[in-house]
């Protein structure tokens, strides 16, 4: 395996460069052994690419999504002013992650707080790399396959972004089927709004448990995912029905990347 190159943004500015794009990593995809792969995966569709981008590393901290959403608006005041000064101090003009919670926090929260950037989430970045013709891919193990897309609430029903995640997987040569509840209609996997972190509180049913019904309904072989956290909920769901070696739960760019032989 090649070695994967990601330069910082200290490296970048050292050597008096500007990368077109940062990547913010996020919290699951720096820690999160399942969620570091839809990182890796990232990287290497930008190095085939040649987008010159940077990360921030140790010097990028929690967006305060969780924070924020579990009503602590004071911590999330002063992690995204840190987040901010660090931002500025690089001159960050665009950035680009692969969690909805970062892009929606970085992209309508921050501004409010003097953080004004041109934010976009991945599924965003591979549709222009296609229209661009930077990338291309042929359909690979995914031609044929059947495949149903969630939509994670903080890029659909929060942000309106519907066609750039199906218009890329349009480009595998599948089958895309959608769920009864997509699009505007969709449901909640279960981890927005900090819950995530917190045990569920009392009901009769697990909130991915019911969605993992809405996509088995599809009679998918895999199930499209951009957001780490639905990666998550869904694969537990499909664990719940005993279906993991029967449906993949994929991130979009993991696809690609896939597909791309990268």
């Amino acid at each position: 395996m090649s070695e994967i190159k990601v330069p910082t943004m200290a490296e970048m500015m050292a050597a008096g460069e500007t990368p077109e794009v940062l990547f913010w990593v996020g919290c699951a995809g720096s820690f999160d052994d399942r969620a570091k792969k839809i990182t890796k995966a990232i990287v290497k569709i930008l190095n085939k690419c040649n987008v010159k981008f940077a990360v921030l590393g140790t010097e990028e901290a929690c967006t305060g999504d969780p924070a924020k959403r579990a009503g602590n608006e004071f911590l999330f005041q002063m992690q995204a002013m840190m987040n901010i000064q660090v931002l500025d101090a690089y001159e960050v003009k665009k950035i680009v992650t692969a969690c909805p919670h970062c892009f929606n926090t970085l992209k309508n929260e921050y501004p409010g707080l003097g953080g004004n950037y041109e934010v976009i989430h991945h599924t965003q970045l591979l549709e222009s790399l296609f229209n661009e013709g930077k990338l291309q891919v042929e359909g690979g193990e995914f031609k044929g396959k059947k495949i149903t897309f969630h939509d994670p609430c903080y890029l659909g029903r929060a942000n309106e972004v519907y066609e750039a995640p199906r218009n890329v997987l349009q480009k595998l040569d599948a089958e895309l089927v959608e769920m009864k509840r997509c699009k505007a209609k969709g449901l909640c996997c279960g981890a927005g709004g900090a819950q995530m972190f917190k045990e569920a509180e009392k009901g009769n049913k697990e909130v991915n448990v019911e969605r993992t019904e809405d996509a088995l309904e599809t009679n998918p072989q895999i199930i499209a995912t951009g957001c780490p956290f639905c990666n998550t909920m869904m694969t537990d769901g499909v664990k719940n029905f005993n279906k993991e070696n029967d449906i993949k739960v994929l991130d979009i760019a993991e696809m690609i990347a896939s597909a791309s032989d990268l």
